[in-house]
């Protein structure tokens, strides 16, 4: 068997340790962004979550069929090569999405000004100062609102242009707050509807200033001036969640069937080559080797998430100067892909055997409902997605809005990762000195303690220190997990219950948990968001040790106990079957697996 060429396990391990470093690269480059560049398309919170909870689902359900059918009809080089292929024009597709403001004012290229103000919780006024340069200007007319946007975004109540009114509204209708002149160094106060990062841009043509339409809206639709009597927060969620607005239902629109379509090519990736390369190990009895694998993904991530963001800073005044920045993020995607679309024509892939139905998790599924400590185990996992989403959609808008660079979000997601990886020697150590329930315990403890510490952040760079807590809310949180699933599984359900956690249970919950958090982050805050979650896993906390106790313990069978005891014994009246306790032990525990 080791002459023949597709059992080289040196060369497959090595193809694998590549492919999962470019894999790595690969999904850095847009995952931990795409949150935001969905914000500078001009989507609403709740609009957000909505795209990401379709995504974890699609991909919760969708990735574990495709791995089946794969696998049933031979075709698991085809899929992946497949994936990969789509994925690279499936990605492009989010690029040709209209954003709702077609004249970005944010960039910085070619020296042009502009101010960007801090996000408050939503439903209170955002109050922007600009200040002029000490220039001698009489006489400057009032500022004011564009009368129509170019998107189709009608003007709010209160300030359309009437029959034979000018484009510019009279000061008379503006409210006191927003006029004021601007000579020499003076500053003006304005009060802005919408609880988001608005833009003032300056005019150098009249040296006057004007508001121009949000590009990272909390709360997407309108852009006129608060009134004196101030809008209510109903009637604001009211206008973030109205489609009518052609603009914004043609961006969600394509924003939707681009992600589905991207979605249901490059979900089945992760998992089909997972699956191909334990199969390939396994027949060699080499599945020790597969255990390490991971860590090369998460080096592959580290690198990539810092690489894309410093390109993003350098390429993006270079290319489609009226697109959102994160285009960029999209043209190292495709870029990688197919970098390893070349590495998976030589990825290991093991001839199956003929077919045979497997009902593995129809097995894994009953063992999991057999199983109070498997089930406790499942919310526990429900509710990680949940509140992980939360951190995943939106930590990059709570830091945006506090003036952080993508580069400093890049370099916070590499520091967690980098820590998890720091923390893998001492694994098998945390697990035997806290035990499984305990480092469970400990992983969410700290989940529970970055979110709130994120709810409470005032700069940019105060992410940085609680991003280490990530070794234990994430690294150790599910080395725990992993553990328990081996524990706990029958025989031949340890990677289907696996992949049934890891897929499933989280994927429903990170659905969940993007659906709710989005409408959480309009009606009420950020903040609020975090620090519910932050309650939740609190409360689950200490329900989850407070039964464990009261669950039934398994009573695992001491083989080399048994095995003492029968050398012990001499007695050749005691060689019959029945008195041979590791044959009756082995069949009771048999007969329990079965029943």
């Amino acid at each position: 068997m080791s002459a023949n060429p597709q059992w080289d396990i040196s060369r497959a391990l090595g193809v694998a340790r590549f492919f999962h470093l470019v894999c790595g690269v690969r999904d850095a480059c847009v995952t931990p962004f795409l949150t935001l560049y969905l914000r500078q398309l001009g989507l609403a919170a709740p609009w957000v979550g909505i795209l990401m909870g379709t995504k974890h689902l699609i991909a919760a359900f969708w990735a574990p069929f495709c791995a089946f059918l794969a696998k049933s009809y031979q075709k698991r080089r085809v899929l992946l090569i497949g994936s990969l292929l789509g994925s690279v024009g499936a990605s492009l597709l989010m690029v040709l999405v209209p954003p709702l403001d077609r004249d970005p004012g944010y960039r910085s290229c070619n020296g042009s000004h502009g101010v960007t103000a801090t996000v408050p919780p939503p439903g209170v006024a955002l109050t922007v100062n600009v200040t002029s340069a000490p220039e001698p200007a009489p006489n400057y007319p009032a500022p004011s609102l564009p009368a129509e946007r170019s998107t189709g975004v009608a003007p709010a109540d209160g300030f359309r242009e009437g029959p034979g009114e000018s484009g510019q509204e009279p000061s008379s209708r503006l409210p006191s707050s927003f006029v004021g002149s601007i000579q020499g160094t003076r500053t003006t106060s304005r009060v802005l509807l919408h609880p988001i990062t608005s833009r003032v841009k300056d005019t150098p043509q009249e040296g006057a200033f004007r508001v121009v339409s949000p590009a990272l809206p909390l709360l997407a639709g309108g852009t006129a001036l608060a009134s004196p009597d101030n809008q209510s927060a109903a009637k604001g969620m009211a206008g973030a969640l109205d489609l009518s607005l052609e603009g914004l239902r043609w961006t969600f629109i394509l924003s939707l069937g681009s992600m589905v379509f991207w979605e249901l090519l490059t979900s089945p990736l992760e998992q089909v080559a997972d699956d191909s390369l334990y199969e390939y190990l396994d027949f060699v009895d080499a599945t020790d080797r597969y255990r390490s694998l991971w860590i090369w993904r998460l080096l592959g991530m580290s690198a990539g998430v810092c690489g894309i963001s410093a390109l993003v800073g350098q390429l993006d005044c270079f290319l489609m100067t009226n697109s959102p920045r994160g285009v960029v993020h999209f043209y190292g995607y495709s870029l990688v892909s197919t970098l390893a679309l070349l590495v998976s024509i030589a990825f290991p892939v093991p001839v199956c055997r003929q077919w045979e139905p497997s009902y593995k998790m129809v097995k894994a599924l009953s063992v999991v409902s057999g199983d109070p400590r498997l089930i406790t185990l499942a919310l526990t996992v429900f509710l990680i997605g949940s509140a992980t989403s939360t951190v995943q959609n939106f930590l990059f808008w709570h830091m945006k809005d506090h003036d952080s660079t993508e580069l400093v979000m890049g370099f916070t997601v590499a520091l967690g990762l980098l820590a998890e990886i720091l923390l893998h020697p001492l694994k098998t150590l945390l697990l035997r000195k806290l035990s499984r329930v305990g480092t469970v315990g400990l992983g969410l403890g700290c989940l529970a303690g970055q979110l709130l510490y994120f709810s409470f952040l005032w700069s940019w760079w105060s992410v940085l220190p609680a991003q280490i807590l990530s070794a234990i809310s994430h690294g150790a949180l599910w080395w725990a997990v992993g553990a328990s699933i081996e524990h706990l599984a029958t025989p031949g359900t340890e990677r289907p219950l696996s992949a049934m956690f890891r897929g499933h249970f989280y994927g429903v919950g990170a659905s969940l948990g993007s659906f709710v958090g989005g409408f959480v982050v309009m009606r009420f805050s950020l903040a609020v968001l975090y620090q519910s979650c932050c309650v939740v896993l609190l409360l689950w906390l200490a329900l989850f040790l407070s039964i464990q106790p009261r669950l039934p313990q398994e009573q695992k069978i001491n083989y080399s106990k048994l095995l003492a005891v029968e050398a012990s014994d001499t007695s050749d009246s005691e060689q019959g079957t029945e008195r041979d306790w590791l044959v009756k032990a082995m069949r009771d525990e048999h007969s329990d697996w079965r029943g």
